[in-house]
């Protein structure tokens, strides 16, 4: 698939000033930055074009040449392309650790780019269904990290400095040549922190803090449905370098309901109902999430029948109306019958040998024969 124009991945003219390209790619790096679009194919291709469209027109020297030749012209193969080494290609580092700092809300103090956000944090939460129709609160207790007291957080053993890192010289990070590229590299010595500890604190090995658990409290909204989350911001792991905390995501389990089956806002449930009463009709109570509600059988009720109960459900978090109460009537047969109850249903079988009395068997029993001939 052939390259889209620079300018137009940017979506800036020709003669657009360096400030206008850098503001261009700070917005869209974000819009598209593969941390911000975890699971979209389409943000990552297009945060790496606009990455490589920046990474071009912010070096003078490429630009010229791809003002002059087009894709020809920075293509390394072709024989066209600028140094690669010149001090555009420092612009784009800057700037790309400026959106990675805007991303994360990170500080890039002392010169680091190294600045991460912390991990998120999963917990998975059981609850019943009275629980998210109705609204609950609870505590849980997740993991969490704490200033080591013995170190006051340095990392280095008490009486002892933390020292900056001969490597790096405190930058945290270091550049190193591959052909005609300079690549700016995290320091192998002091991992992106810029110092070194000489002695580490044995009260937390150098971490400069602890791991405990703290108690939080989790308010579940009225409706929440199974498989939903609530976002718990800034209690999740803690960032690097100053970076700021993740977010702690408590996924809803809803455990399975003895009596009710949800489908989004309604509920369902069975209503088993004897033979007599079937035939006979009456009034059959029913539950609610909300009490008792009774419903009235019409005679000659057949197994299957759905009776609507309205508002009856469930309000969903993002509903204006709660749902409705599906009531299904299964006939039960009997069991276990003495000889004498036997009797009673043969002879009360042979009296309904009329037709009229099982609209349904005679008009099955007329298809099967249309079947077979």
């Amino acid at each position: 698939m052939a390259k889209r124009d620079y300018y137009e991945v940017l979506g800036v003219a020709k003669n657009a000033t360096e400030d206008e390209l850098k503001k261009a790619y700070r917005k869209l790096a974000m819009k598209h930055h593969p941390d911000r679009n975890p699971d979209s194919k389409e943000a990552e291709e297009k945060f790496k074009e606009v990455k490589e469209a920046y990474e071009m027109l912010s070096d003078p020297a490429k630009r010229e040449a791809y003002d002059r030749f087009g894709h020809a012209g920075v293509d390394p193969n072709a024989g066209f392309a600028g140094g690669a080494g010149g001090p555009g290609f420092g612009g784009f580092a800057d700037v790309f650790g400026d959106i990675f700092g805007d991303i994360f809300g990170g500080q890039r103090g002392g010169g680091r780019s190294n600045v991460y956000r912390g991990a998120d944090l999963r917990y998975a939460m059981e609850i019943s269904l009275e629980q998210a129709a109705g609204g609950y609160t609870s505590e849980i207790r997740v993991p969490a990290w704490e200033t080591c007291e013995a170190c006051s957080g340095s990392g280095a053993k008490p009486g002892t400095k933390p020292k900056v890192c001969h490597t790096c010289g405190g930058q945290g990070a270091v550049r190193v040549q591959q052909g005609f590229f300079s690549i700016q590299q995290t320091c192998p010595t002091c991992r992106g922190s810029g110092r070194v500890i000489p002695e580490p604190c044995t009260a937390c090995e150098g971490a400069g803090r602890v791991k405990k658990n703290k108690t939080l409290e989790v308010k579940i909204p009225a409706g929440i449905d199974d498989g939903m989350r609530i976002r718990s911001a800034g209690n999740g792991e803690p960032g690097i370098n100053g970076g700021p905390p993740g977010d702690l995501y408590v996924e809803i389990h809803v455990k399975e309901h003895p009596v009710f089956q949800r489908d989004g806002d309604d509920l369902h449930c069975e209503v088993p109902i004897g033979i007599t009463t079937a035939a006979l009709g009456g009034t059959v109570q029913i539950p609610t999430l909300h009490g008792r509600a009774e419903i009235d059988l019409p005679e000659g009720t057949q197994s299957g029948k759905q009776f609507r109960l309205r508002g009856k459900g469930v309000k969903g978090i993002r509903s204006s109306y709660p749902g409705d109460l599906y009531a299904h009537v299964v006939i039960e047969t009997p069991v276990r019958l003495t000889d004498k109850q036997k009797q009673l249903l043969r002879e009360l079988e042979t009296s309904l040998k009329d037709p009229k009395h099982s609209p349904q068997t005679k008009g099955w029993m007329d298809r099967v024969k249309d079947f077979f001939q």
